[in-house]
């Protein structure tokens, strides 16, 4: 393959969710629950403020989502972690409570690395980096177990960069479980958040 026709990446924040237990749900079910994630997912980045002008279009992925968002001051990494992952845990317990029977529940992996495109869409190792932490077997028994809304996976440099420093909104101390997976032969680590509080307005406090 000629790599020079390859485009030069480009830095984005990728943040990538997926609906619990979609299988066990029925094609019509399946429909509701796509219209909702995709509406409870603009308004989440909305809350954080992340609106079209700082992302890319969600990327359907079935019974999931794909979530880039591009490297500005206006919108921080630190935003994606105070308010729109509190945000969207909020508005999927609001809807379980108006909607019991298409409640659903998310796995969350937020990440940040180099992303290619082409005229298929995004793609590149931090892409799959991302993906491989919400597939994880720790990430979906924390789910199993918990009783929020949603469960939460940062990488290991979202981690080291973001989440240790313990900015405004952000409780490192909530991210005491880390695990390994294996992506092209390299094993990364994630963090995931052990508290399942979700207070309006407070980031992720436990």
């Amino acid at each position: 393959m000629d790599t020079s026709a390859v485009q030069a990446p480009v830095h984005r924040a990728i943040v990538v969710v997926d609906i619990e237990g979609s299988t066990t749900r029925t094609n019509p079910a399946r429909a509701g629950l796509r219209s909702v994630l995709f509406a409870l997912l603009d308004e989440a980045f909305r809350a954080g403020g992340i609106t079209e002008e700082f992302r890319d279009p969600f990327v359907d992925r079935g019974d999931g989502a794909l979530c880039l968002v591009r490297p500005v001051d206006e919108v921080p990494k630190t935003v994606l972690l105070a308010r729109v992952v509190p945000a969207l845990a909020e508005l999927l317990a609001r809807h379980g409570d108006q909607d019991p029977e298409l409640a659903f529940r998310l796995r969350v992996s937020v990440h940040a690395g180099e992303v290619h495109y082409d005229a298929h869409g995004p793609y590149g190792e931090d892409i799959d980096i991302a993906c491989r932490l919400l597939d994880a077997p720790d990430l979906r028994r924390r789910l199993r177990a918990s009783s929020g809304p949603l469960a939460l996976v940062v990488s290991n440099a979202i981690h080291r960069s973001v989440v240790r420093h313990g900015y405004a909104g952000i409780d490192r101390s909530s991210f005491a479980h880390a695990f390994r997976v294996r992506v092209g032969g390299q094993r990364t680590r994630g963090w995931v958040r052990t508290t399942d509080a979700v207070r309006p307005g407070a980031g992720l406090i436990a």
